[in-house]
């Protein structure tokens, strides 16, 4: 192990836990639901376990469970039991963190289980039993933080199509000790008000009064970019594309929060643009800070008293898994206050070695990442910026 990961307590600001095939079958009733309740059964068309909630087909059973997998993405393994219980299983998790020098690891669903927003429980059409799905993905998720709860920071999945239910939820989950909640980026996807909607205001003074972190992990909306390209570019090649497009996709979040006069309203609320990397967010603060005065906003909000850069310097974070020298440069422009480190275990591009990724182990990486970088500003980025954001210390 690494001598910057011995010297700091490194927060791994985005981790998925791979879902169990009996998540919502063992804590719903299938007597009064049936094949409405999620549950993982053989897909023999794709050769695979697959998640299906009701007849609908959500996503392969395993396909995020990739790290150390011996083929490259996308293809992947066709059922857990072929995987490292490391991606599933609480305490071999805790073993291969201590292994990585990973301190603590922030917790996000899968997007073929519940989805990263939580927007695949509204194929279900029944609003009891959407709720009740929430409500036992948190309490599984209570369940697997509870051997280390200093170490597994749980992100409560929301009911979001029901403001009333995700404020109760939201409450609820916060009295079982989760650190933040995961919001979809995209609600209007769903035929649901925008972010910018006043709609939406309820659940952010909810969060900024209870001190949780708004989470917008990558990939809960429209994801147009997964539509295969022409089959001449070849699954591994358009594979690639995809991923990239996926992290660059928060920029819609942030300009909608911003510009929205969201982060203007609630002062104190934290955003964080999870998996989407920070290279690109220096252009974003200096293009919205151009375009916000060409085109005289000051003008027509004149209660907005700071910069869109300013806006996202308070209160909205970043988090970056392979970037050098990108990372390196966000710093020199923005600081190191805004920028949070992540792996993205266990999915295809994470920080996890194996026969068929270019991906090296963290510690290996952080020695890497943050040669020449202050101690100052390596404290915060591994550690200090999200240990606040999610009240670790």
């Amino acid at each position: 192990m690494n001598a910057l990961v011995k010297e700091f307590q490194v927060i791994d600001t985005d981790t998925h836990v791979i879902e169990p095939y009996d998540l919502w079958t063992s804590r719903l009733s299938v007597a009064k639901w049936g094949d409405k309740v999620p549950h993982v059964k053989w897909d023999a068309e794709n050769q695979e376990d697959a998640w299906f909630f009701g007849d609908k087909r959500t996503g392969a059973a395993a396909g995020a469970a990739m790290a150390g997998w011996h083929e490259y993405p996308p293809a992947r393994p066709k059922q857990l039991s072929q995987v490292d219980p490391a991606l599933y299983d609480n305490a071999a998790r805790l073993k291969r963190m201590d292994e990585y020098g990973i301190y603590a690891q922030v917790l996000y669903p899968n997007v073929s289980a519940g989805g990263f927003g939580a927007g695949n429980y509204l194929g279900l059409n029944e609003p009891e039993l959407m709720l009740a799905c929430v409500r036992a993905y948190n309490d599984w998720l209570t369940d697997w933080c509870a051997i280390a709860p200093k170490r597994f920071l749980a992100q409560s999945s929301l009911p979001f199509w029901d403001i009333d239910a995700t404020v109760k939820e939201m409450e609820r989950c916060a009295k079982l000790g989760h650190r933040g909640i995961v919001m979809c980026g995209e609600p209007e996807y769903f035929s649901l008000p925008k972010l910018t909607d006043p709609h939406w205001d309820r659940l952010w003074a909810a969060a900024e009064e209870m001190g949780l972190p708004v989470n917008f992990h990558v990939g809960t909306g429209d994801m147009w970019y997964m539509t295969m390209m022409h089959e001449r570019v070849g699954h591994h090649a358009h594979f690639a594309s995809m991923g990239a497009l996926f992290s660059l996709n928060n920029g819609q979040v942030i300009s909608q929060i911003v510009c929205g006069g969201i982060c203007h309203r609630f002062p104190k609320l934290n955003f964080v643009s999870v998996e989407s990397g920070v290279g690109w967010l220096p252009f974003l603060m200096a293009s919205l800070d151009y375009q916000w005065k060409n085109c005289g906003v000051a003008n027509e909000h004149p209660e907005y008293k700071l910069l869109p850069s300013e806006f996202i310097k308070r209160q909205v974070y970043g988090s970056f898994w392979f970037e050098v020298d990108t990372m390196r440069s966000a710093i020199d422009l923005i600081g190191a206050d805004n920028i949070l480190y992540e792996t993205d275990f266990p999915h295809p591009t994470s920080m996890s070695p194996g026969p068929a990724t270019s991906a090296i182990r963290p510690d290996d990486f952080i020695e890497l990442a943050f040669k020449g970088v202050s101690k100052e500003n390596t404290a915060k980025i591994l550690h200090g910026n999200a240990a606040r954001i999610y009240h670790l210390d």
